[in-house]
């Protein structure tokens, strides 16, 4: 059941707002609303450290000295996180790893930290995602 409320903002506040509404494509401002209500409290899981599913992506030079080996590694270390990885070779010098895990927040972010952060690694990202179930 949806309920109604109204909320008060400043002229120039709520025209940023509509301009983040139509760079998204939400058909209204109450979606748009309800995607962000929703966003902060699956923020509060992971800062709380409840389980997540991730992707951390990784971009490197694979003619690095013993790159591969130090991701390999790390992987190993966090094998409990890890569901799959897929490799792929962007050009001649460059490969994309992308490596979907689950486990809790804190522990997740630690092995994305830990390879983004290898020599060699050139750019890394992790998007993390719940449900948020808990929260409702």
């Amino acid at each position: 059941m949806l309920k109604r409320f109204s909320i008060s903002l400043e002229e120039n506040l709520l025209k940023d707002f509509d301009s983040y509404i139509a760079k998204r494509q939400y058909d209204n401002r109450s979606e748009a609303i309800r995607d962000l209500i929703r966003k902060s409290f699956v923020r509060q899981e992971w800062e709380a450290g409840h389980n997540v599913v991730g992707v951390i992506s990784l971009v490197y030079d694979h003619h690095q000295p013993q790159l591969q080996e130090k991701i390999t590694e790390l992987q190993h270390n966090y094998h409990h996180l890890i569901n799959s990885t897929t490799h792929i070779h962007m050009d001649h010098d460059h490969c994309l790893e992308v490596i979907i895990v689950r486990g809790k927040a804190k522990k997740v972010q630690e092995l994305a930290e830990s390879l983004i952060a290898t020599r060699g690694v050139k750019d890394g990202n992790l998007a993390m995602n719940s449900t948020g179930d808990h929260l409702h």
